[in-house]
């Protein structure tokens, strides 16, 4: 026996706000996209390491930008018989790809970086100060777009931080390009270039970090499945919980299922339809993961005492 509780809302009006934020996204996508094309060719006639690793972290915000897109456009369509949860994973699937790019990106940055400062390349610093300038300007319009409803939920706020992030490098690059005009000192690129890495290699580790945690499917940050299994417990006619499991199907979509031994009582007075209410708001309530997608498979002593082993022999999970 299952209980599932989802979200209550309208969807016209849900409909409404997704539109408005894919507009909102697609126009920042689509400067991002444009910056990089203006950063890439800048690269390559300044020969600027800073302006290529900025070029490449604005390409990697565009793909989050994307991802971004097609999380709005997606959240609530393409659910199907073969789709039971849509096309969510998408995001963790692009967010994958994205760390991947900024850890590869920041790696080479920071390894170019150290060897210019010992053999600098003359850097072609007016050219450099206006791809930089053109970045920027890119970046301010984008974040235009995207401030009026950067809180509206976490996908507008994370691609707002993204377009912010690109802002900084674009911002660097000028001030490279700046202190190579007046003083020569053509370090100032590979110095710029090694401060865009330090900045994304973090970023790339925590992303590559937080998608392996949803892909191999761990238990949501935040969520102790030992307070979990306390709380059911308490329940009035529970006597033990078992295959008690938890994970991420995408942001903000945590899933926790279980199976539930309950008196036998609740199966022969009709009260088990209660009772999976209870351990689904049980889970909703109280626990700062918001769990609105759960589980339970209630059974008999006699029942559970004949799943205690997996056909092959060996012990089912506890958890």
């Amino acid at each position: 026996m299952g209980f599932g509780h989802s979200h209550s809302g309208s969807r016209a009006t849900a409909g409404t706000h997704g539109t408005g934020q894919r507009r909102r996204l697609v126009i920042a996508c689509v400067i991002t996209l444009s910056i990089v094309a203006v950063q890439g060719i800048g690269a390559w006639l300044t020969g600027s390491l800073a302006l290529l690793t900025d070029a490449v972290h604005s390409l990697a915000d565009s793909i989050g930008l994307v991802m971004a897109v097609i999380a709005a456009s997606l959240m609530y369509r393409g659910v199907s018989g073969t789709r039971t949860w849509g096309y969510r994973r998408v995001e963790i699937i692009a967010a994958a790809a994205q760390a991947g790019l900024l850890a590869g990106i920041g790696t080479y940055a920071a390894v170019e970086g150290i060897s210019r400062l010992y053999e600098p390349q003359e850097v072609l610093h007016v050219e450099l100060l206006l791809f930089g300038a053109a970045g920027l300007f890119g970046n301010i319009i984008s974040l235009l777009v995207l401030a009026p409803r950067r809180t509206e939920n976490l996908n507008l706020r994370a691609a707002f931080l993204e377009v912010s992030a690109d802002a900084l490098g674009s911002l660097g690059v000028m001030v490279a390009a700046v202190v190579i005009w007046l003083t020569s000192w053509h370090q100032a690129d590979a110095v710029v270039a090694l401060l865009i890495a330090a900045m994304i290699v973090p970023r790339a580790i925590l992303l590559l970090r937080e998608t392996g945690r949803v892909l191999l499917e761990f238990t949501p940050r935040g969520l102790d499945l030992v307070e979990v299994r306390r709380h059911i417990m308490a329940v009035d006619h529970v006597q033990d919980v078992h295959d008690l499991h938890a994970s991420t199907v995408a942001t903000g979509l945590p899933v926790v299922s279980a199976h539930v031994v309950v008196d036998e009582s609740c199966f022969t007075s009709g009260c088990a339809p209660d009772k999976l209410a209870e351990l689904s708001t049980c889970l909703s309530d109280h626990f700062t993961v918001s769990i609105t997608h759960s589980t339970f498979q209630l059974e008999t002593a006699e029942r559970a005492s004949n799943e205690r082993l997996t056909p092959g022999g060996q012990p089912c999970t506890r958890f």
